[in-house]
């Protein structure tokens, strides 16, 4: 049997990433007794499987190395952060950031900037411990419902004359999305506002 691509690291790549969940717990659990409403809707979180890793080191020309998994690549832990509102994506953001042990290596807002095809998200990579490296998406739900239909239809379709009116069509969908975002997150303000 192939040895384990992340060595004897597992164990402790688990740790860290309990660790970030916990830490997102907290937060989950401090603002909903400020403010009686959860600010995230859902988290996932995951180590990248063995078999994944190796295609992404083949796909990057790289060694299938345990350093190569560990510190060339920097998604071997994953975890997404869904939230209903746009100003708990950046208050998730900021805890995250503010954390112990915790070193922003990029951050990459596709909120505020979102990608020509419509994808908003917000990315950040944080290094813990000066060990490991977590890759952290967090989205509002029509973010990672978006996100959710493209790579589905991206990844199932035949390429087909199709293509432009389907890239097209998810983009307005996008911007609709995000209209709808910010219309919800001027709803709440205004009900905060009055209390």
């Amino acid at each position: 049997m192939e040895d384990s691509i992340y060595g004897n690291h597992r164990d402790a790549m688990i740790d860290v990433m309990n660790i970030i969940m916990g830490s997102v717990d907290e937060l989950r659990a401090n603002m909903t007794e400020e403010y009686g409403s959860d600010p995230v809707e859902h988290c996932l979180a995951r180590i990248k499987s063995e078999e994944s890793m190796r295609e992404k080191c083949r796909r990057q020309c790289i060694p299938e190395t345990t350093q190569s998994a560990l510190e060339v690549i920097h998604d071997a832990i994953g975890i997404r952060v869904v939230c209903a509102f746009i100003s708990d994506v950046y208050r998730v953001r900021d805890h995250l950031k503010a954390m112990d042990k915790v070193e922003v290596v990029e951050e990459k807002d596709y909120i505020k900037h979102a990608k020509p095809n419509g994808y908003r998200s917000l990315h950040l990579i944080l290094k813990y411990d000066n060990k490991y490296y977590v890759e952290i998406q967090l989205r509002t739900i029509s973010m990672d419902t978006w996100a959710a239909l493209e790579h589905h239809i991206h990844y199932k379709k035949e390429a087909s004359e199709q293509d432009k009116l389907i890239i097209a069509e998810l983009k307005r969908c996008a911007d609709e999305l995000a209209s709808t975002d910010m219309s919800m997150q001027t709803i709440r303000d205004m009900i905060r506002n009055d209390l």
